[in-house]
């Protein structure tokens, strides 16, 4: 039914990048032909600005879907910070790809590039919108469920394609118009947004590549899911942080210092089994201590003091 990709999350994660660098692909072609042919220097640009989507998408399809693969020898935790980095290359194309159009709308400004106008143009222009808009919904339809930062960046760029054709859609309406300064105004204007999304996508992912720690509110639920075993007597030391995209949770956790070591084994088992289930939790570790009894390194800071 989905072709050789099969229908599980790497399976569909590949499919949507996968249809990311056709619909590149098929934009480029559009556009370079019709931009030679009429000499379209508008056209050109945004087909070349596309050559950029195409290898942050290239890049997501061949490895972003290592996040779905199984610990090994060579990545012991896993692959999860393997989709922030292709998704952080998506972000700084997306900044480059603004930067190369607010460069070419000042040189507009300055000195305006004529470009000739035809209805073949605006209906290459009009395609490439569409074919990017098609490429936005499905991306986001299939991210819905998978919730993957590098689709959303993907998803993300291609607005920003959108945006860029717009740009020189009101390009060619302007000169059709005897308005020429149309179309560098309206390509400054995008290409500020477009750094901007991608500066965001950037600061995004770098927070999870760096083990930064996540919002209050994971760390208040991760506490919550600790305390509702009732052999829970304390909990201390707790630390949560970004491992990729998943939450790693590290944490002490008090119980009763009575209780045998095969009981203590089973009372660590459900703990760990249940953050494990809260989602975006991925590794987990719990170190279980008689309640009542201080930390080695409360005893060390009482010597110091000393």
């Amino acid at each position: 039914m989905w072709g050789p990709w099969g229908s599980g999350e790497k399976a569909r994660f590949q499919r949507a990048a996968g249809v990311n660098v056709v619909g590149n692909t098929v934009k480029i072609a559009v556009e370079g032909a019709a931009g030679l042919a009429f000499g379209s220097v508008a056209l050109l640009a945004d087909a070349a600005h596309s050559v950029a989507d195409l290898v942050a998408s290239a890049v997501v399809f061949v490895w972003g879907g290592s996040r779905y693969d199984d610990a090994d020898e060579t990545h012991p935790h896993g692959h999860q910070r393997i989709e922030p980095l292709t998704a952080l290359f998506v972000g700084a194309t997306i900044v480059l790809l603004g930067l190369l159009l607010l460069r070419e709308s000042a040189l507009g400004l300055v000195g305006p590039v004529e470009v000739a106008a035809s209805p073949v143009l605006v209906a290459a222009l009009l395609f490439a919108m569409a074919d990017m808009y098609l490429l936005y919904w499905y991306t986001e339809r299939v991210n819905a469920t998978l919730g993957s930062t590098a689709l959303t960046a993907l998803a993300a760029d291609c607005l920003n394609d959108i945006y860029t054709t717009i740009a020189a859609l009101v390009g060619v309406f302007g000169l059709l118009l005897g308005f020429p300064i149309l179309d560098p105004v309206a390509g400054a204007l995008v290409s500020v947004l477009v750094v901007y999304q991608g500066v965001e996508i950037a600061r995004e992912n770098v927070t999870y590549l760096v083990g930064a720690a996540p919002p209050a509110a994971d760390r208040e639920r991760v506490t919550a899911a600790l305390r509702e075993n009732p052999a829970v007597e304390g909990v201390h030391d707790l630390t949560v942080f970004y491992d990729g995209t998943d939450l790693e949770v590290e944490v002490h956790v008090e119980v009763d210092g009575e209780m045998t070591l095969r009981e203590a084994h089973d009372i660590e088992t459900e703990l760990v089994t249940g953050l494990r289930n809260l989602e975006d939790v991925g590794d987990v570790h719990v170190h279980l201590d008689p309640s009542g009894v201080g930390e080695w390194k409360d005893a060390d800071d009482a010597r110091d003091r000393d």
